[in-house]
């Protein structure tokens, strides 16, 4: 199997790149849903895939599984996410040999989430801490391996300040991250601020922006503040206004996420990940938006 290209090629061709987040289904109706969009998204060409990890490794076979199917049927360039929740290092890197073994070559480290039902993360035995730690492990065994990295914009909820989630950032850039990508944010100056944080802090790597495109009141409410994420004002007002109306609100969602990216480019942006949901309309729309915007 020919190995893929490494994601941080793709960057350093100083290009507007699009990306795109898929989660592994939970059920076969999930997995019909998640083809149709890859299907619907497959002319615009994104020019990699991601494709989450489930908390306490309960998706990891469906994560292989779609993995698979987005690079072997779609073409498509993909990295898989793992964490190191409920799984010791043997179990870790076993999962990476597999993953290598098949010539996939990015991979987004993470420590993912504690499990349901649990508000404090705790390792397992034998397991790893932190993302850094993941980072470090990968590296250490699988150096041709193009490590992604997650970053927030606004501090990390746990964090205790947006210093301490820098210090943990220089960390993992330091353990081998080979780019980050940004969890969801709606305000593009809490991006530049962070980079411009990175950048003193020692952090030079690629900082590619994830966003969420905002389609109604209670998602924003919902996503926001799990990543952090604060909502502007004029976001809020015009959510509510078309609270009512979910066509309304997509419209809304769509354009201030077409905003976000035009200025994201206009600055020097390595691209766009958007968090789609497994759902193609928005995407679609954001994805013609960025051809524009790039042109």
């Amino acid at each position: 199997m020919q190995p893929d290209r490494p994601i941080t090629d793709l960057i350093a061709e100083n290009r507007p790149l699009l990306s795109v987040e898929f989660f592994p289904p939970k059920n076969e109706e999930g997995g019909e849903q998640l083809l149709r969009t890859a299907e619907a998204l497959r002319p615009y060409h994104p020019d990699f895939v991601s494709i989450t990890y489930g908390a306490g490794g309960t998706t990891r076979e469906r994560t292989f599984k779609y993995a698979k199917i987005l690079r072997d049927d779609f073409g498509w360039l993909v990295m898989p996410h793992l964490t190191c929740v409920g799984s010791t290092k043997a179990e870790l890197l076993d999962i990476v040999a597999g993953y290598h073994a098949d010539g996939l070559r990015n991979i987004m480290a993470l420590r993912g989430d504690p499990p349901k039902g649990q508000t404090e993360f705790v390792p397992c035995p034998d397991g790893l801490r932190y993302a850094s730690d993941l980072i470090a492990l990968i590296r250490g065994n699988f150096p041709d391996i193009c490590l992604g990295a997650g970053a927030y914009p606004e501090k990390h909820p746990e964090a205790a300040s947006m210093e301490e989630d820098l210090r943990h950032l220089k960390i993992k850039a330091d353990a081998g991250a080979s780019f980050l990508t940004t969890q969801l944010f709606f305000d593009n100056e809490k991006y530049f601020e962070f980079l411009k944080a990175c950048r003193a802090h020692g952090i030079d790597l690629p900082v590619l922006p994830g966003l969420l495109p905002p389609l109604s009141l209670a998602q924003v409410q919902r996503f926001g503040p799990m990543c952090g994420s604060s909502l502007p004002t004029a976001l809020l007002e015009q959510l509510q206004v078309v609270d009512d109306n979910p066509r309304a609100a997509e419209a809304v969602g769509v354009t201030w996420a077409y905003h976000q990216i035009r200025e994201l480019l206009r600055h020097g942006s390595p691209g766009v990940h958007l968090y789609i949901l497994n759902r193609s309309a928005s995407a679609i729309t954001l994805a013609r938006s960025l051809e524009r915007a790039a042109a």
